[in-house]
Formats: C-alpha cells, sequence, structure tokens
C-alpha cells in the first residue's frame, strides 16, 4: 500500500490511488463557515446563482468570532448568517455554543472524513484522523453547493514523538517547539502526520492542539492516527458509531521525518511578532505583561483549565494584570463549572468570557492598549492580531500562562509547580 494518513483520506474519498502530488476531486463530509467568513461565502453563493445546498444537515454556519456582536455591522452580519441557515435549511451554531473547531470535534468530525472550512484553523479536526483544511470563501461557497472539491495531494512531514513530558512541559511546548525547528513556512501546501509512543499517550485535548497549530508551520492538514483514544472521544461525546480505525502503512512514504524527544523540552514560549520566534519560557524571565488570555480553539478545553485552575489554586493574579478566560465550548463551560475550576479562576481574579473566540482575534473582549503586551495561548501572534498593531503578543501553554498571570512577568511554570 505505502500510503500517508492523507493519501488514503484521499483515495477514499475520490476514488482513486491518490499519491502525493496528484490532484483529485473528493467528496466531502463536513463544510463549513464562521461569522467572520461566512458573510463573503454566502454572497459568492448568491452570485454564482447556485441556490443548492448539497447536504444541509454537513453545512454548518457558526458564530463564534464575534460572540456576542460588539459592532452594529457585525451584528447585521450574525442576522444575514441567521437568516440564510433559516432559508436553507443549514446548521446553524449561534452565540455562546464555543468555536467552530472545538464544536467540529465534539459533534461532527471522524476519522477517514473529510472537513473543509473558511477558517485556516480547520486543520483542529486532524486530531480525530480526518483530512481537514482551510480554504478560501468562494472555494467554500462551491463546497456548499456541490459538496466536493479538488485538491492537491500533499506531500507528508512524519512528526515521531519519543518518551514523556517532564513536570510542567505541555503538547503547546511541543507544537511551539516543532514550528521553531522547521519555521512557520516549513511545512506548507504539505502535511504534517504524527505518531510514535509520545502521541499513543496522548489524549483527544492535547491531539486537538498539536493539530490546530499545524497550520502554523504552513501545513495545509496535521494528522492523528485514528486509534484507541479517538475511540474513546468519540464513545464520550456519544458518537462512537463514527470510529473507524485509521494508521498510515509502515512503509508510507515522506518526504522528511522529524523526530522529537518529549523528554528533552522545555516550557516555550513564541516571542512577537511570529510563531517561530521562540524562546524557553525562563529565558524571558522578568518581561512584563499586561494582560493574560486564556482559551481559543488552541488551548481553551477543559484540561487546560484545569491545568491553569490547578496552578491559580489558592493565588491571585499580579494586581497589573488583567486575566481573561473564554472556555472553548458551552460544553466546555459547564464541565469547567462543575469541576470547580471556574469558580477558581474568578476567586484568583479572572474575567470569564462566553464561549468563543474571544479576545484572540481583536475585534472585542481584550483588545490590547499601546504598547501593552499579553501573554496567551492562542495560536497567533503577528502585529494586530488582538486588535491593535502597536501591542505585543507571547505565545505559550496555559501552564506557563497561569504561572505570568501570577507573577506579573513571563514566568516558567515549574518555578511555582
Amino acid at each position: 500500500m505505502r500510503k500517508t494518513l492523507a493519501e488514503k483520506i484521499l483515495s477514499a474519498k475520490s476514488g482513486t490511488e491518490a499519491r502525493a502530488g496528484d490532484i483529485v476531486i473528493a467528496q466531502l463530509d463536513l463544510v463549513f463557515v464562521q461569522d467572520s467568513t461566512g458573510p463573503l461565502t454566502l454572497r459568492q453563493l448568491n452570485e454564482s446563482e447556485l441556490d443548492i445546498i448539497h447536504n444541509p444537515n454537513r453545512t454548518i454556519i457558526f458564530l463564534d468570532h464575534s460572540a456576542p456582536s460588539p459592532a452594529r455591522a457585525l451584528s447585521n452580519d450574525h442576522s444575514f448568517l441567521r437568516d440564510f441557515a433559516k432559508e436553507k435549511g443549514v446548521v446553524l451554531s449561534d452565540v455562546g455554543e464555543g468555536v467552530c473547531h472545538q464544536i467540529v470535534a465534539e459533534s461532527f468530525a471522524g476519522p477517514g472524513e473529510v472537513v473543509v472550512g473558511a477558517d485556516s484553523h480547520t486543520v483542529t479536526a486532524g486530531a480525530l484522523g480526518a483530512f481537514a483544511t482551510g480554504m478560501g470563501s468562494t472555494d467554500i461557497a462551491i463546497a456548499f453547493a456541490f459538496g466536493k472539491t479538488w485538491f492537491r495531494v500533499p506531500e507528508t512531514f512524519k512528526v515521531t514523538v519519543h518518551g514523556r513530558f517532564s513536570r510542567g512541559v505541555y503538547v503547546k511546548d511541543l507544537i511551539l517547539y516543532l514550528i521553531g525547528k522547521i519555521g512557520a513556512d516549513g511545512a506548507t501546501f504539505k502535511a504534517l502526520e504524527f505518531g510514535g509512543e509520545g502521541v499513543e499517550m496522548m489524549g483527544m485535548s492535547e491531539r486537538l492542539t498539536v493539530a490546530n497549530m499545524a497550520v502554523e508551520a504552513g501545513a495545509d492538514a496535521g494528522l492523528f492516527p485514528s486509534d484507541s483514544v479517538t475511540r474513546s472521544y468519540l464513545e464520550s461525546q456519544g458518537r462512537g458509531e463514527s470510529y473507524i480505525p485509521l494508521h498510515p502503512d509502515t512503509d508510507a512514504t515522506y518526504e522528511r521525518t522529524i523526530a522529537i524527544d518529549a523528554g528533552r523540552l522545555e516550557p516555550t514560549v513564541s516571542r512577537p511578532h511570529a510563531v517561530d520566534n521562540i524562546a524557553l519560557a525562563r529565558e524571558l524571565k522578568g518581561i512584563p505583561i499586561d494582560q493574560v488570555f486564556i482559551g481559543t480553539c488552541t488551548n481553551g478545553r477543559l484540561d487546560d483549565l484545569r491545568i491553569a485552575a490547578g496552578i491559580m489554586q489558592g493565588r491571585s493574579r499580579h494586581p497589573r494584570v488583567r486575566l481573561i478566560v473564554a472556555p472553548a465550548s458551552r460544553e466546555v463551560l459547564l464541565s469547567a463549572v462543575a469541576e470547580g475550576y471556574i469558580a477558581t479562576l474568578i476567586e484568583a481574579g479572572a474575567t470569564i468570557l462566553p464561549p468563543g473566540c474571544g479576545a484572540c482575534l481583536g475585534t472585542h473582549q481584550g483588545v490590547l492598549g499601546d504598547g501593552e503586551a499579553c501573554f496567551s495561548t492562542a495560536n497567533r501572534n503577528f502585529k494586530g492580531r488582538m486588535g491593535n498593531p502597536s501591542a505585543f503578543i507571547y505565545l505559550g501553554s496555559p501552564a506557563t500562562a497561569a504561572a505570568t498571570a501570577i507573577r506579573g512577568e513571563i514566568t516558567d511554570p515549574r518555578e511555582i509547580l
């Protein structure tokens, strides 16, 4: 067989023997937009005079990026999207349900599927063994109508993770290290495929974090095998029937192989203004921080809030620091309330935002002032990402974020743990 995960999935969905470099037309299992990209997509669809939706039950409109809406124009966009969903019978995920990528993982995507969305972090669903990738608004409009699209089958980098993380080190440190190693454009038009005993030990929350940031290395997809972890997660979400085992062939051909020893990693930080501008947290000690943001499609899951709450327990944020927390979905928020994590974070001085993207994209709920610095668990830190090109964004794990919130400066979480 000699096939990678990308080749296997695109072969099955195109009915061809797809190999890296081939152009295939593949059937789509899920298509979605969100409130930032959705209006343009739907206008493109209307202008094309294609008055059809191929599969309304697997076509989703998410209101998550500016939710609740902070401005009149955005509110009008929301109304436009709601009206379209009602008219066409497509699925609507309204304000407060959460971030599109989290809900796709919780309720929709499955192994062996092809998922496309008008959002670059659609790659998140690769954690479930799906070929998931972001596309432009016109491409997604056509996908809405026909339920298929063309792909160039990507070459694949195999990333093998060995060993266990040391205390205070997490998968966010792993993916930042990898991006720093290969560069922000090091895997452009490629697929990243993750394996090894280190991956076998990762829970689904951890896999979602890694897959989410594959695009920050330029990759079209970030793929994990579908194994017992996948099955357990799908069963926990009431979707056990979606499980199929899926692994690359042992003799698959890869363009590049990268081995990472998890035991040698340390808490890692991405410095302004590029994700691959990395340094160790301990090397940045003393840099003052004005705001800490814990959440997003990268690190807004229950495990992330548990880690942050564990460090914040019995402690308070530094008086200079604004601590903002945005659960990734309503399900995450309810579970975090039930487990006591939200109470712990509030007692530590956090402000809890509704489930959604929050401060990540810079339209509301945490826009930075001139010259201010934010430590965020998000996936991007370019100029203006959080609403102000005169501000500075550092990226890291929920543990490093929590430690930083306590000290008021970038802090290696091992100092507190």
